[in-house]
């Protein structure tokens, strides 16, 4: 049996895909110990997002963990992150998933909404 795409599925065009949008919102690094416990919580300003990741930006002086969770203020969903860099107060992240295409649009209207 040949393999077969099912086209219910709707995906970005590969050029928007990484759009980057600005969003400038307040949110949280959440570091998770052993047992999803968690260990640690720093603030962040979430500069944009995009389908695949976000810029950050964070105290120069704090530790970011390789792997974390991150809380959008706004938003009662954290997602899951990769550090790529740091360069400074500027950190890179990518998501271990992409997130939903309604999810990036929720998040660049909350932050229209609270601009208005």
């Amino acid at each position: 049996m040949p393999f077969q795409m099912h086209s219910d599925t709707q995906h970005p065009a590969p050029e928007r895909a990484l759009e980057e949008f600005v969003v400038d919102r307040p949110g949280n690094i959440i570091s998770i110990g052993h047992h999803l416990t968690t260990t640690m919580q720093v603030r962040c300003v979430v500069r944009t997002i995009s389908l695949s990741g976000a810029v950050l930006e964070v105290n120069k002086g704090l530790d970011i963990p390789q792997n974390f969770f991150l809380e959008i203020l706004g938003i009662h969903d954290e997602i899951g992150c990769t550090l790529l860099k740091r360069n400074g107060t500027v950190v890179t992240v990518c998501f271990n998933m992409l997130i939903s295409p309604d999810f990036l649009h929720h998040v660049q209207r909350l932050n229209f909404e609270e601009s208005t």
